[in-house]
């Protein structure tokens, strides 16, 4: 079953795309849905991009439910790992 719920928020960042270029991204693009390429059922997908520079600019990336929440952690674990002046 599909939820089509999709949520997407402003990022501020970099990515590394085909051909080893760095680019900014500016969107980030978060849904579960059926995978394009993951061997899962569904997947958390997260597209990190720059519309501003075409289709073409863009990461993406499909993860298992337990892997995204893993991740979760692993991202709050990191920054509550940081000094808070560098993290506001």
């Amino acid at each position: 079953m599909c939820t089509y719920a999709t949520v997407r928020t402003a990022v501020d960042g970099s990515a590394k795309g085909p051909g080893g270029a760095w680019f900014h991204v500016s969107d980030a693009t978060v849904y579960f849905d059926h995978p394009v390429h993951a061997m899962a059922e569904h997947t958390l997908n997260i597209d990190l991009a720059d519309p501003s520079r075409g289709p073409g600019q863009r990461v993406a990336v499909e993860l298992t439910a337990s892997a995204a929440r893993e991740l979760v952690a692993a991202i709050e674990a990191a920054l509550a790992s940081a000094p808070p002046e560098l993290t506001r």
